[in-house]
């Protein structure tokens, strides 16, 4: 009888999960049959009048529904290099805004070494924001590497979550950064045992996973000492040196490879009908004629007054110290223009373990982030 009785609820269960099934079914295609003109346009508002965070998290929700608001909301919701505002996951690895700096914020937590980038709500230096990536320091015998995550309780490399890393040699002097998709069709592989291991937990066996070279992040004797910023030297690998011209363009992903989907089951948006690894970034493969973007140190102003070397950072950094830089574009192929002036990267104390980043165009907020990352560590050589 009891064998029965379990027969019995379990079929009633199947039944119940068939039932809800078909419901659900029912609601989507509710949803789908809806007008294409009509959900354009509501979509539309929905997007103009949700240009802030947390109220933005609506646009996103609009992009789950069903398939036809998903390919709507993907066609509407434009590129932060075009809108200025981060809308997906797949916005981190996107370039910057060509006409203003993107303002985030980077808080520190000593204890567990980890680093925590937010995008910032308001023109203040209020610590109130919107999450985008964590970091977690990982020592070890000959180098140092920082995994980057979308997820603040996953910091692993072997996660879904997984988006890139940063790794420096012994002395803390050079540093590679490491994306886990390629930046462009033609980028190559950096094979590791790391990767390797990646590759034996079968994350996603049609795309492949590992650390495509990105940039690499060269710190230099500082013959200021302790009273100057610290002398950086960025080579952009993926990103050419005509990007920061007018009409210049940088590689642009578009979507994250299938080992990212499971990061985001209530948002089917980020599936592809295609596995090429090609439809998932647009944008000019960088050719040796044209050269890599190379960023230097923004030079400082000796401060009479003061006694130091200052850099201005109109109010967004408040506390000196060693770690505070800005980044343009080294002129490397030819005279220096107007575009050479533009601060690009800007990073900066405001407290004891808080510390504002702002970006732009060509660079992402992953290369951003990494790239300040590489200041925390202290350089003995180079002080």
């Amino acid at each position: 009888m009891g064998i029965i009785r379990s027969m019995r609820s379990r079929s009633h269960r199947v039944v119940q999960e068939q039932e809800e099934c078909v419901g659900d079914s029912m609601r989507q295609s509710c949803w789908a049959n809806m007008p294409q003109e009509l959900l354009r346009e509501v979509l539309l508002r929905i997007e103009a009048s949700e240009d802030m965070w947390p109220p933005r998290k609506s646009v996103v929700a609009c992009a789950g529904v069903c398939r036809s608001w998903r390919q709507i909301t993907k066609d509407i919701v434009k590129t932060p290099e075009l809108s200025s505002k981060i809308t997906f996951p797949i916005s981190v690895k996107q370039p910057g805004p060509r006409e203003n700096l993107l303002r985030c914020f980077i808080k520190r937590n000593r204890s567990t070494q980890t680093y925590y980038l937010f995008l910032s709500l308001a023109n203040s230096l209020a610590e109130d924001g919107k999450f985008l990536l964590a970091a977690r320091k990982c020592r070890r015998p000959t180098c140092t590497d920082y995994i980057i995550s979308l997820d603040a309780d996953d910091m692993s490399k072997g996660s879904n979550s997984y988006v890139g890393k940063l790794r420096s040699n012994f002395l803390g002097t050079k540093f590679t950064i490491y994306d886990s998709q390629p930046p462009h069709s033609g980028a190559r592989i950096m094979k590791s045992r790391s990767t390797r291991l990646v590759n034996l937990k079968q994350v996603s066996p049609k795309v492949p996973t590992g650390n495509y070279p990105v940039a690499h992040i060269s710190y230099e004797l500082n013959v200021l000492g302790s009273r100057g910023p610290r002398r950086m030297h960025c080579v952009m690998d993926s990103i050419p040196a005509t990007a920061i011209e007018a009409g210049g363009v940088a590689p642009t992903q578009t979507e994250f490879s299938l080992n990212n989907i499971d990061m985001f089951p209530s948002f089917p948006f980020f599936r592809s009908k295609s596995n090429r690894v090609e439809n998932s970034m647009s944008g000019p493969l960088v050719d040796q004629k044209d050269g890599m973007l190379v960023l230097k140190n923004k030079a400082p102003r000796w401060h009479e007054q003061l006694q130091c070397w200052c850099l201005n950072f109109h109010g967004r950094v408040t506390i000196a110290s060693v770690k505070n830089f800005q980044l343009v574009a080294s002129a490397e192929n030819g005279p220096a223009g107007p575009e050479h002036d533009k601060i690009i990267l800007q990073f900066g104390k405001v407290g004891k373990d808080l510390f504002t980043m702002d970006y732009r165009y060509p660079i992402s907020a992953f290369q951003a982030f990494a790239m300040c990352l590489s200041s925390f560590d202290t350089k003995i050589a180079c002080e």
